[in-house]
């Protein structure tokens, strides 16, 4: 069986991703736009109604115009930007979370893609909050590593021109604290307050480590690291694009060093725990464009048309 699909915004860093994972299957009929009437309602209003599967990959504002344009229920819209995802009628896809959320990326017509960093940032906090171990109310900081693709093409020329010396050095920013994935990490995470995030863009194409740190002496029972790298453990067990890695094992690190870029070219997601049972960081680990991105968007594409979720994705 084959499926049609649509991606709206194919110019962008994760259009032009999603269509790499789309073009290498024999499953897919992609549906062109003809660079002419790229910016034409009629045009593009025409492919989201004759395709299975829409994929935007643009700006908030144009995300909701797109969708407003679908006269078709039969169509899944999968949105990449940050405008549904808190969106109680969208699908949130990161299926990892839970059953319900897997299970709503099979049924519903609208899915929206998480942001890379509350992708990380999810898959390392809410277990410990679904597990009850930790209180909504507990005060979460984290902070990401991320290459520079994430910033789009604009950021990735400033870079790859090679005449900006200061681009040499890691560079922290979003420092009002009001980063725009806020707002699904803490609806997705169960967390009464947004947490206290500071991200950081190094001269690195691509990868993403998102670390977050964890004080015992809050938890709600008395825990410590092993019981952390337990809940983990036990959530993600039967999860083929997470892997926990063991507590306290050597190739956990290079020399001492933590690889960012170790997932990159992959849709999976490392898991570890770092510390003892006064202090604790968790790290999770993924390619931006892959399960941050691109890969993401692909994943909840198969789930939602009944094929393995798997299909396509490297591990």
């Amino acid at each position: 069986m084959s499926f049609n699909v649509f991606v709206d915004g194919q110019e962008g860093t994760t259009g032009l991703r999603i269509f790499e994972y789309l073009s290498a299957r024999d499953d897919i009929w992609i549906l062109r736009i003809d660079e002419n009437r790229r910016k034409d309602a009629d045009a593009r209003r025409e492919l989201i109604d004759a395709s299975d599967v829409t994929f935007l990959c643009l700006p908030d504002s144009a995300s909701r115009e797109s969708v407003a344009l679908s006269t078709q229920p039969r169509t899944c819209i999968i949105d990449a930007s940050t405008a549904f995802r808190t969106d109680p009628n969208w699908a949130y896809g990161l299926p990892e979370l839970g059953s319900r959320y897997r299970e709503a990326l099979r049924s519903k017509k609208r899915i929206a893609v998480p942001g890379c960093h509350a992708s990380a940032f999810l898959l390392s906090v809410h277990p410990l909050l679904a597990s009850g171990l930790v209180a909504s109310d507990y005060p979460v900081s984290s902070y990401s590593i991320t290459g520079y693709s994430g910033g789009g093409k604009k950021m990735i020329a400033d870079y790859e021109s090679g005449q900006l010396p200061q681009l040499a050095s890691p560079r922290a920013y979003a420092l009002a604290l009001n980063h725009k994935h806020l707002p699904e990490m803490r609806f997705h995470a169960g967390l009464d307050h947004a947490p206290i995030f500071t991200p950081i863009v190094g001269d690195f194409y691509q990868g993403l480590a998102v670390t977050t740190y964890w004080h015992p002496r809050q938890f709600v029972r008395p825990a410590g690291i092993a019981d952390v790298h337990a809940c983990l453990s036990a959530h993600y067990a039967s999860e083929h694009f997470v892997k926990v890695h063991p507590l306290g094992a050597a190739e956990n690190l290079d020399n001492g060093f933590f690889d960012i870029q170790a997932c990159n070219g992959t849709n999976r997601v490392d898991l570890f725990v770092f510390g003892d049972d006064e202090r604790i960081v968790t790290i999770a680990r993924l390619d931006n464009l892959g399960k941050g991105a691109a890969g993401a968007a692909v994943q909840c594409m198969n789930l939602h048309l009944g094929l393995d979720e798997s299909f396509g994705l490297t591990v």
